[in-house]
């Protein structure tokens, strides 16, 4: 692809990681690319980490566009606790018995009960070269589909799952993600070893879309001394707003909740018996009504390149 003027030394002829996440608008594409398999038959591994040191919320399609062939085994992992512990999420090949001793599967296989389930797919490691076949995905959308319907038109079921099952919460929830490219595409059942200098992973774009998990207690995500944070109502306070304020502790926190659907219980952190008391004056009266009935970040999402919101 660089047709041999790749050079990481050379700012000209580099094609560092920051090129999978700046604007694809250009011609021609920028991309990162990986060094070339010369050290075959050692494995030529990668892994590409992505850390928010955040709580996230998937809220579409993870997608990443390969400028090389997509790989022929790959994985996709997901961390809970800013990469201390990781699970995968998804894992790829040409050949799912082969490369990982699991049944080849695709997401529409799966359903309300299996819809938790890691497979494994063939769907997105076919082809080499091929210019509709450069994607790969976790399908986020999917996965909602299942509870919301094919066209996602009955969101009220599936925030009503959200609300009741903390597992659902947990699978689309992320700090980080991991992508593992464990074999380049070959697009052949031999490699080539005299020509080593043509299998290599080059992606061009990360697509990861979502929004700040504070437990429904937060319209918007800042960035505040170098971390992403919730700017959190409801008396509650922490990156995820995951605990009542000082003097905010007349009932235990809670999560805000969906339920009812349309408007959602704020389940706001009540003064202590204890505390110093406040006193609602005119202002303050109508922030009180406003988010009586409706728990913050309602339906709000983000990407890379927009606004931060949160929920």
């Amino acid at each position: 692809m660089c047709n041999n003027e790749c050079d990481a030394s050379t700012e000209e002829l580099a094609h560092p990681p920051e090129l999978m996440f700046d604007f694809e608008g250009r011609n021609p594409t920028t991309f990162w690319q990986s060094s070339s398999w010369r050290k075959y038959p050692k494995p030529l591994q990668v892994n590409i980490t992505l850390s928010w040191n955040k709580s996230i919320e998937l809220t579409d399609d993870i997608v990443l566009t390969f400028e090389s062939g997509r790989p022929e085994q790959m994985v996709l992992e997901k961390s809970l606790d800013f990469g201390r512990t990781w699970t995968p999420y998804q894992f790829y090949a040409t050949d799912c018995l082969d490369a990982f001793t699991m049944e080849p599967k695709t997401a529409s296989e799966l359903t309300q009960l299996t819809l938790l389930d890691i497979i494994c797919t063939e769907e997105y490691s076919r082809g080499y070269v091929w210019k509709n076949d450069k994607t790969v995905r976790f399908e986020i959308k999917e996965r909602f589909a299942l509870f919301a319907g094919p066209r996602l038109h009955n969101m009220a079921s599936l925030y009503g799952q959200l609300d009741t099952t903390k597992k659902l919460r947990d699978f689309f929830t992320i700090t980080d993600l991991r992508i593992k490219l464990l074999k380049p595409a070959t697009g052949a059942t031999m490699v080539d070893e005299n020509n080593l200098s043509r299998y290599f992973y080059a992606i061009s774009d990360v697509k990861v879309q979502g929004r700040c998990k504070c437990n429904l207690h937060a319209n918007s995500c800042v960035f505040d001394k170098g971390r992403l944070g919730c700017e959190c109502e409801h008396n509650t306070t922490g990156p995820d707003c995951s605990r009542c304020k000082k003097h905010y502790h007349g009932r235990a926190w809670s999560v805000g909740s969906y339920l009812p659907i349309p408007k959602g219980t704020a389940n706001i952190c009540i003064p202590s018996m204890n505390g110093p008391v406040h006193r609602a004056n005119a202002s303050s009266l109508g922030v009180v009504n406003r988010n009586k009935g409706r728990p913050a970040g309602f339906l709000r999402t983000f990407t890379k390149t927009q606004q931060i919101t949160a929920s």
